[in-house]
């Protein structure tokens, strides 16, 4: 009957598992290797940061749906763009990628938001800025960002709280196939028929995924032990038994070697993930016979060692490298702590620490993260550092805001009168007056950095330019006044040439000619101007000697030519010495008209008043003659002016 039954036997594969266990997910970083020889109580774990087994259990992935994990060489090279599209693909399959990858584009997000900010507040403070001032911009990245995560956290729990409920059921329905499972080896129904509802329990198991995890173990050795009573109780053929069991090494075979295979895969997160898979998939490959069990599971076995101690060392180096980190971020807060306050007495010396203080913060900017625990307080250690820095910096120059702010006001006032001076064509005072305010300047002490370089150069351009226009006219004035020297003397000596032939008439006008020529040409050299003026001076008195040219004639052709002179220098000049003359002339018209009416008291017939009346006519007379010279005095410097 029973060999009647074996041939009778469907011909498709069979699979029972003969091991039990589950993906057990660790808080700490090590990867514990299997410790016994069983198939059945092989534990794989997985080191998970700050979440917990059922957190790590609803993040499971299928196999189709893998994704390539997160590396530190990918986070340092992401942009901003690159990060928010990722979270955007997150947010649309949230049930294929883990919480903690979400949280390390978290950390990218804000390490470049941070670097970004402090770019913006180093090119403010650059640009005169002071840094109590700087507002720090606002980023709809952020909210973006902030928005998505958010999102992704709204669907992950939903799946989770899906994925709860989907066990709890599941955990009913693979109780119901135990007991099915229990009834079928009690059964003496007919084996063919029995073996195809075995059949069909085992596709329905395989079919019913995750249940709860308290449930799990204690479950599978149930269905563990009735699948091994079906086999003894119902004594199936051996060839089909032995047929199933090849059929399983040959499956468990070709996993040992694509483990192997795995252990060359360079990213090691990505074999130790893809590993975790091929333990599914050896779970749900039902057993072989003795002979190969053994083997066949230490190879399998040894192979996912291998894997596990290359995650295992990964992690290790990443906890090594965060407590260097750790380090040099702590030594950075001492050094920013330890400060001397009291020793920074200038603004000299609050920016050369300044210049300090930004070389550790671009230093701490390249330094990778921390230690989970201790990352976000030494951030804090080392913001609150600098805040307290920069906040003593900040104190300092409000103290002396005060005293800046009226230095800038002196320099104002001092580039003002340079402005007001730098057309000046008065050489010599001018000069003395820029001199003046340049000293000036030089005693005045420091303004506000933002205020220091445009104010001096509107210094320095109103006295350069004063100074360049200077020494353009002292140049060409060199080499006209060697000429001019050239064509006085030659009038010098056309003066003492005059021919006495002449009448007195005709020599009188070639005379005063030659003296309008005289006061036509501009200066000569000074070390010879007294020379020559002399030496003109004794030839045309010589003349107006010989020809008896009146002494107010004379005055007023003197007056011209000193008049040449004084029309060279300024025209403020030549203002000032025509109010003067106003001024003399008004006193004597005035002193004219005292005597006028004075001479209307003199009685003539009485003794000396004759006399007296004579003395009037004659400084009434002196003063007429004065009060002409003044006059055509005045007209010589309207000419000038003109």
């Amino acid at each position: 009957m029973m060999d009647t039954q074996d041939t009778n036997l469907p011909k498709e594969e069979k699979r029972l598992t003969e091991e039990t266990g589950k993906l057990e997910e660790s808080q700490a970083p090590e990867v514990n290797p299997v410790e016994t020889a069983s198939e059945a109580d092989i534990k794989v774990e997985e080191p998970v940061v700050e979440e917990s087994a059922e957190q790590s259990q609803s993040e499971e992935v299928s196999e189709d749906d893998a994704v390539a994990p997160l590396d530190v060489a990918a986070l340092a090279a992401i942009t901003k763009p690159e990060l928010l599209e990722r979270l955007k693909q997150m947010v649309a399959e949230p049930d294929r990628y883990a919480r903690s990858e979400v949280d390390m584009l978290k950390q990218a997000y804000y390490k470049i938001h941070h670097a970004e900010i402090e770019a913006k507040k180093k090119e403010f403070l650059e640009g005169g800025g002071e840094e109590i001032n700087f507002v720090t911009p606002e980023d709809e990245t952020e909210m973006q960002m902030k928005s998505l995560i958010a999102g992704y956290k709204e669907k992950r729990a939903s799946i989770a709280a899906d994925e709860e409920r989907q066990k709890e059921a599941n955990l009913v329905l693979k109780q119901h196939l135990i007991e099915r499972l229990k009834v079928l080896t009690e059964s003496q129904d007919d084996f063919n028929k029995r073996y195809n509802e075995f059949r069909d329990i085992q596709r329905k198991w395989k079919e019913i995924k995750l249940i709860p995890q308290e449930y799990s173990k204690e479950l599978w050795r149930s269905y563990q032990l009735y699948n091994e009573r079906f086999y003894d109780i119902v004594k199936m053929n051996h060839q089909f038994r032995d047929y199933d069991f090849k059929k399983n090494l040959e499956m468990k075979t070709a996993l040992c070697e694509t483990v192997e295979r795995l252990s060359g895969e360079p990213d090691v997160i990505s074999a130790f993930h893809q590993l975790q898979k091929l333990h599914q998939q050896w779970r749900e490959i039902g057993p072989v016979s003795k002979e190969f069990r053994e083997s066949v599971w230490e190879r399998f076995k040894e192979a996912s060692t291998v894997i596990n101690k290359k995650h295992q060392t990964h992690f290790e180096y990443l906890k090594g490298q965060e407590e260097k980190n750790l380090e040099e971020k702590t030594a950075i807060c001492e050094e920013i702590e330890a400060i001397d306050f009291g020793a920074l007495k200038t603004m000299k010396d609050w920016e050369k620490k300044t210049e300090d203080v930004k070389a550790l913060q671009a230093k701490w900017r390249t330094i990778g993260f921390a230690t989970k625990k201790q990352n976000v307080k030494i951030f804090e250690r080392f913001r609150a550092a600098c805040d307290n820095y920069f906040n003593k910096k900040s104190e300092f120059y409000k103290s002396i805001k005060q005293e800046m702010d009226k230095n800038l006001e002196l320099k104002k006032a001092l580039v003002e009168k340079a402005e007001s001076m730098r057309d000046s064509a008065d050489w010599k005072e001018t000069t003395k007056a820029f001199v003046e305010i340049q000293n000036e300047w030089k005693k005045i002490g420091p303004v506000a950095r933002k205020y220091s370089e445009s104010i001096w150069k509107q210094f320095i351009a109103a006295c350069d330019y004063f100074f360049e226009q200077k020494n353009k006219e002292v140049s060409s004035q060199k080499t006209g006044e060697y000429e001019n020297l050239e064509a006085k003397k030659a009038l010098v000596e056309k003066i003492n040439a005059i021919d006495e032939r002449l009448a007195d008439d005709e020599a009188l006008t070639v005379l005063r000619g030659y003296i309008s020529e005289w006061n036509k040409i501009g200066f000569v050299p000074f070390r010879e101007k007294d020379k020559l003026y002399k030496s003109f001076r004794e030839a045309t008195d010589k003349q107006f000697d010989r020809l008896k040219v009146n002494d107010r004639d004379r005055r007023v052709q003197q007056f011209r030519s000193n008049l040449t002179e004084l029309a060279g220098t300024s025209k403020n000049k030549l203002y000032n010495e025509r109010d003067k003359l106003m001024r003399i002339y008004e006193r004597m018209k005035n002193e004219l008209q005292t005597y006028e009416n004075n001479i209307g008291f003199f009685n003539i017939s009485s003794k000396g008043g004759g006399g007296l009346l004579k003395e009037m006519d004659r400084k009434i007379a002196r003063l007429k003659e004065d009060m002409e010279v003044i006059v055509k005095e005045i007209e010589a410097i309207d000419e000038n002016l003109d």
